[in-house]
């Protein structure tokens, strides 16, 4: 696709523009931050924004990109961190943001109908009078088409999961401009090939996503959250792996060193122990929350953590949690003037605490500053770089870093994204992960559902 015929994208982009009309911007400001994520990546801008409103404009929109091959790309609230939406063919990019309707809630049977452009705060304030919610939580509040097409997680990932367990059914423009839905209402089925696990996760390359069905799950009753200092961060990984391992069924268990809790302190307000620290929360009845708070206590007193110190009323767990989603406003204001670089990997849990250690110590050894935060009640974790891109050498140790960081994951069998997902980033990283023939298929799929390779070219398995 590096020859396209700039001709032909003119021609599509004026088609498109009969459409929409002014809902079709080529206004550079609007191109550029629809190429340009929140990473380091210098991105690249389509030739043209479309903002959508149905299904029925994105299939229309598909089928013309289609007939002049050219490019379409899929956005949705812009918050992805590996380069998935950037345009480095040009193209059109599709904004579902406007797509942003719950289209049905089903309360006795506990699932959900949204549009792409729902966010999750947004379908959460909906369904708040109702008892229910909608639990992935990635920080973000992005949109749920984006989360499905990323396969996203987060904070309450440990308990509930993450997108590929939440997402019931999808409505897709699939390349040749056909619209696909995926699944019915039912929890399961074994009808056919899992066409919903297919798109969950395939990042806008396969079909480009306009309706997404969700389970949802009722507000518990009990909610109990507070904060665990540890004298180190071997002993609050220990802790985790711990309280794993014998079924604690708690909802969200964060690990936050020892850099982060100084930014949190500073950014948002609060008045943090300066040590590795675990943010946790458990759902469920009082009973059932105040034994698993006494379970949890009894693990980290054992380790040398404490004191425990909770967070019962709505607005103070609103407070500590918000402070743990700014992690990463909060660190890049202690560094200015440096370039931010998020990055995740994940590992099985017992595997946690080494790789987590292994990784401070390689960033000591280099002398980088990269915080680290984590999902790690299921191995997950972050390592947010700042660099100075003009200064040659601390360049080179962050890319070293990095490559280290992903194959140590994999050595431990674990991978190079447990949620931000490849987009273009994590590229290099596939075939050492899947082997040759495992990356030799996924491009096969792509071949087969994609011929003309116009969905998000680039990203994943780039043809």
């Amino acid at each position: 696709m590096t020859n396209r015929n700039k001709n032909s994208v003119a021609q599509a982009v004026a088609e498109v523009r009969d459409i929409l009309g002014d809902r079709l911007s080529t206004a550079p400001a609007v191109r550029e931050q629809h190429g340009k994520d929140q990473t380091w990546a210098p991105g690249a801008p389509p030739d043209a924004v479309a903002f959508v409103r149905s299904t029925d404009e994105v299939q229309r929109i598909v089928r013309i990109c289609a007939n002049y091959e050219t490019p379409v790309i899929a956005y949705g609230t812009g918050t992805s961190l590996e380069g998935h939406f950037t345009a480095p063919f040009g193209g059109i990019s599709v904004d579902v943001s406007a797509m942003n309707n719950v289209l049905e809630v089903n309360a006795e049977d506990l699932d959900a109908r949204v549009e792409a452009g729902v966010t999750r705060k947004a379908l959460n304030t909906y369904l708040r009078d109702k008892g229910l919610f909608f639990p992935i939580d990635p920080g973000a509040d992005a949109s749920l088409g984006g989360m499905a097409a990323t396969r996203a997680s987060g904070t309450n990932a440990v308990r509930y999961g993450t997108m590929r367990e939440n997402v019931l059914s999808l409505t897709a423009v699939m390349a040749n401009g056909e619209v696909v839905k995926t699944a019915r209402r039912a929890k399961k089925s074994s009808a056919g090939y899992d066409l919903t696990r297919l798109l969950v996760g395939s990042e806008g390359t396969l079909g480009i996503i306009t309706e997404v069905g969700v389970r949802l799950y009722g507000i518990p009753e009990s909610i109990a959250a507070g904060v665990c200092p540890f004298p180190s961060v071997d002993a609050a990984c220990q802790a985790v792996i711990q309280t794993i391992q014998l079924g604690i069924p708690v909802a969200r268990i964060e690990l936050v060193d020892e850099e982060h809790v100084k930014a949190f302190n500073a950014y948002s307000k609060i008045d943090l122990k300066i040590a590795p620290t675990l943010f946790l929360e458990f759902h469920g009845t009082e009973a059932g929350t105040e034994e698993q708070s006494l379970l949890f206590g009894g693990i980290a007193e054992e380790l040398g953590g404490g004191p425990f110190t909770w967070a019962r009323k709505e607005e103070e767990r609103q407070r500590l949690w918000q402070a743990r989603h700014d992690a990463f406003w909060a660190t890049k204001s202690l560094m200015p003037g440096k370039e931010s670089f998020a990055t995740d990997v994940c590992v099985p849990i017992s595997r946690l605490a080494q790789c987590v250690n292994e990784t401070q110590d390689d960033l000591k050894a280099n002398n980088l500053y990269g915080p680290i935060v984590g999902h790690v009640g299921d191995g997950n974790f972050h390592v947010v770089l700042y660099c100075d891109r003009s200064d040659a050498a601390e360049l080179a140790r962050v890319k070293g870093f990095y490559d280290r960081l992903i194959r140590r994951a994999i050595a431990m069998e674990g991978t190079c994204t447990g949620e931000h997902g490849v987009g273009i980033g994590k590229m290099p990283f596939l075939e050492l992960e899947h082997g040759a023939q495992g990356v030799a298929m996924m491009r096969q799929i792509k071949q087969a559902l994609d011929p003309k390779n116009i969905l998000n070219p680039g990203k994943i398995v780039a043809l």
